[in-house]
């Protein structure tokens, strides 16, 4: 208790020490923002007006791209205004409310992806019984469940919060993420470990899990080579997303902090690269050449054109 001294804020750790490599950064990070920003919200408007996309998978990813702008729009542009300040501090209540929001998106996004999981299952599993079981009210539902999952855990998660800095107030790290943070603290941090990284981390994993699970085993019994090749076209692009974030979120959040540079380099691809690369995925996916088979067709739910099919 002695050691205990009273802080106003802490210092965030740069990416780079040398000050042109530091430009160079902040304008490769400014572009990556802004692909960011231009194409999940081109990923929006489209869904939004063309009623063939009026499905709930697209109904997911439209979701899925409003989260990864928030998602980004809570670190990057903190982190391009360090790159060009000398001193890279953050207000101990800014840091708190940047560690909510960071981890309600996160929290978000692996929910949504596990929604969109269970889409998969439906579309290939029960192909039959796929309008029924993924009307709209299930999806919005679905939906619904994401945010609020993410707001309630979030919110526990920083009430529980109550951890002690003892002499250190520098963060080696470029945002204020739960480990890093926790790394410098002198309390019981068992908790919101318990919370940020199993209930987190193993609920919604769970689903994916299961979900794709079953979608092999599905797959697996497929005769024909042209069905179980668009088996697995219908759900590449999400399972191609679902290693790209999710792997690499539960490795950060299921290992002790270590303050290393690679930690770093696994949050920036998570956070940062991910966001970015979600919409070029899909983009790429959707260029036309896969069609789906008499057994696993789709059919729009959300507007009364028939004749459209899910391209997703």
């Amino acid at each position: 208790m002695e050691n205990q001294i009273t802080m106003t804020e802490f210092i965030l750790m740069e990416l780079a020490s040398d000050p042109q490599l530091q430009i160079f950064l902040f304008l490769v990070f400014l572009v990556i923002y802004l692909i960011t920003l231009l194409g999940n919200m081109l990923i929006m408007l489209v869904i939004r007006a063309d009623p063939h996309l009026h499905t709930p998978m697209c109904f997911f990813l439209s979701n899925l791209s409003f989260v990864d702008i928030c998602y980004s729009s809570i670190t990057v542009p903190k982190m391009l205004v360090n790159f060009l300040a000398e001193q890279k501090t953050i207000s101990i209540d800014s840091c708190l409310i940047q560690m909510f929001f960071f981890l309600a998106s996160g929290t978000t996004e692996i929910f949504m992806l596990s929604a969109m999981a269970y889409d998969r299952y439906e579309a290939i599993c029960h192909p039959l019984n796929y309008i029924q079981n993924m009307s709209k009210w299930v999806c919005i539902q679905l939906a619904r469940g994401a945010w609020a999952i993410k707001f309630t855990l979030a919110l526990v998660n920083t009430l529980v919060l109550r951890v002690h800095f003892c002499k250190f107030n520098k963060i080696n790290h470029f945002c204020c993420e739960i480990p890093p943070v926790l790394h410098i603290s002198c309390s019981d941090t068992l908790a919101n470990e318990a919370i940020s990284s199993v209930i987190v981390g193993l609920g919604s994993s769970s689903v994916i899990i299961v979900s794709y699970s079953l979608i092999i085993s599905t797959i697996l019994r497929i005769r024909s080579t042209e069905r179980w090749h668009k088996a697995f076209s219908t759900c590449g692009s999400h399972l191609t997303v679902v290693l790209l974030f999710c792997v690499k979120a539960f490795f950060k959040y299921l290992r002790p902090a270590s303050g290393s540079s690679f930690e770093k380099i696994v949050t920036v691809q998570y956070s940062i690269l991910t966001p970015m690369l979600n919409p070029i995925i899909y983009i790429l996916k959707n260029r036309g050449k896969d069609r789906p088979v008499q057994s696993l067709r789709e059919r729009p739910m959300f507007s009364k054109h028939n004749g459209a099919k899910i391209i997703v």
